[in-house]
């Protein structure tokens, strides 16, 4: 294919040969008209090394011209790149010059000239009563469900040439479909006090996937989107592929078992910045270093920010981040899976990365050089290359017998037909399955919240019926050993939770406790009440009030 007829893509830049311009992020860069000739020279032959007297030649073909003009092009080049010393021209000592980064050859028709591409179609579907948009991109042979982290905004995305590409490059060998939690971008917005939790967010994943027409899909996690897409994970594997995740985390804050988090006072410092500069680039600093003195992608972070949620809502979701604790689930996955993590990520530390690959029996972590922690910022193509490489070795898997569940077991002291119906209704309302166990009556759930309030309403209803009732709750891994039977350590824990469950008492493990973060349930320590099981100890909290 003629150079003419070609346009070559690197790293942040578009260059077009026919159109006599350089582009960076969509943004015209100044050369002069030799700069531009060697750079398009360069570019052409990337990877091989060209003499000097090559280059002369062909640069300056009818001018008689001193070395010293190859070197000052060289270095206005260079500047003009943003590079230093090889980063994108490696000075071969006495033989000449070699273009370094990796180039992508694409044809030169009209759409590839737009800084930014057309948008994709966004769609709505029903969470409940809530509207989710999604966007469905590619038509490759698996899905990618793509969770952002933090706030996003499908339509947004796009106006970002290093994120378009990105999500065009996944595209490329998958149907990637991407949408925007409840509370943020152009889904519905919603009170501050019911930003999403995680279940939440697992239902609104479901509801995208059914919309979406699939059945299974690759869940990728970025940031804060990983502690749900693990959760979704353990509690789903007979839709969940494989696991991807991208910078993430276990557990927000710091404490004596997680040295990792910020503190705290930190914390408390960043939520002041949300309150008092939201609407400029927070945090660029940490998620983009190497573009984060980048005007125009300043300007775009921040109007990103904008667009994806209020003040109010990012203060919300941030507060509800930090009480996010998912190390006791991921022992339960039991799909392929992968992390990835840059060794400089200045947001999220490498050592939270490998202690997540740590815990999911199986995973593979992938450790990748640089400091961003934007999986699109810096180089994307690694991460998508370790993307790619790792679907492609997966192999279809039989769907595991055993799953992330709630499992509560109850008790009732005089229960009559009536009560037994209603106990059931209840059940039935919050989405439980009634199970078959060797041990007290129980049920499963695949959220925690809603088993809670199940636990508290089936209290209440034996109370009314003059019959004292209690509840005990544990999620863990649970076995199908039949239709409607189960069994397992979380069969067992729940069982023993029930056990020291007072008189119209809630009692629910520490696990149970931490998944429920910004469902507003309220919790208070069981004096010294614990739970042994092998050499883990889980202490128990009773429920005490629940958010109208």
């Amino acid at each position: 294919m003629e150079d003419s007829a070609v346009v070559y893509l690197f790293g942040p830049f578009q260059l077009e040969p026919r159109e006599r311009r350089l582009l960076r992020n969509g943004t015209p860069v100044a050369l002069t008209p030799k700069v531009l000739d060697l750079l398009c020279l360069l570019v052409r032959y990337q990877g091989s090394v060209l003499a000097k007297d090559r280059i002369m030649a062909e640069i300056w073909a009818d001018t008689i011209v001193e070395d010293a003009n190859l070197v000052q092009s060289i270095s206005v080049l260079r500047r003009a790149l943003g590079g230093s010393g090889g980063e994108y021209i490696e000075t071969v000592s006495r033989v000449g010059y070699r273009f370094v980064p990796e180039v992508e050859v694409a044809a030169a028709v009209a759409h590839v000239h737009e800084p930014h591409p057309a948008p994709v179609e966004t769609r709505y579907t029903l969470s409940g009563d809530v509207n989710l948009a999604y966007q469905v991109v590619g038509g490759g042979p698996i899905d990618i469900v793509f969770v952002m982290g933090w706030v996003s905004h499908l339509e947004y995305f796009w106006t970002e040439p290093s994120f378009a590409r990105f999500l065009r490059k996944l595209a490329s060998f998958s149907r990637v479909i991407l949408f925007d939690k409840r509370g943020t971008g152009l889904s519905d917005r919603v009170p501050h006090t019911e930003m999403p939790t995680l279940e939440q967010r697992m239902d609104d994943l479901r509801a995208v996937m059914d919309a979406a027409g699939s059945k299974r899909a690759v869940i990728l996690g970025v940031s804060e989107g990983g502690p749900m897409s693990a959760l979704f994970a353990a509690t789903y594997p007979e839709r969940t592929a494989s696991l991807v995740m991208i910078g993430t985390y276990a557990k927000r804050l710091r404490d004596a078992t997680y040295p990792w988090g910020p503190t705290p006072e930190e914390r408390a410092a960043y939520l002041r910045q949300i309150r008092e500069q939201w609407g400029g680039p927070v945090g660029i600093e940490e998620r983009a270093p190497s573009r984060a003195a980048d005007p125009a992608f300043r300007e775009w972070w921040a109007t990103y920010l904008r667009m994806g949620a209020s003040p109010g809502a990012a203060l919300a979701l941030t507060q509800m981040n930090a009480e996010i604790d998912v190390r006791a689930v991921l022992p339960s996955i039991r799909v392929p899976s992968l992390v990835i993590h840059r060794t400089g990520d200045q947001c999220l530390k490498v050592e939270e990365g490998r202690y997540v690959a740590s815990l999911i029996p199986g995973a593979h972590f992938s450790e990748l050089p640089g400091d961003d922690h934007l999986p699109f910022v810096g180089d994307q193509d690694a991460i998508l290359d370790e993307i790619r490489a790792f679907l492609d070795e997966v192999r279809q898997e039989q769907v595991p017998e055993r799953v992330l569940c709630t499992v509560m077991c109850f008790g009732v002291a005089r229960g009559g037909a009536e009560l037994n119906s209603g106990i059931q209704r209840e059940i039935q309302w919050f989405r439980g399955q009634p199970i078959e166990t060797r041990v007290a009556a129980s049920a499963i759930f695949d959220g925690p919240a809603r088993a809670i309030r199940c636990a508290a309403s089936i209290v209440g209803l034996a109370r009314r019926h003059g019959a004292p009732g209690r509840a005990g709750l544990h999620t863990g891994e649970c076995d199908r050993v039949g239709e409607n039977a189960f069994s397992g350590t979380a069969v067992e824990i729940a069982s023993k939770v029930l056990d020291q469950a007072a008189r119209d008492e809630v009692l629910v493990s520490s696990t149970v406790r931490d998944l429920v973060a910004g469902s507003g349930i309220l919790f208070r320590p069981a004096a010294d009440r614990v739970v042994l099981s092998g050499d883990e100890e889980w202490r128990l909290y009773q429920v005490q009030a629940d958010r109208p």
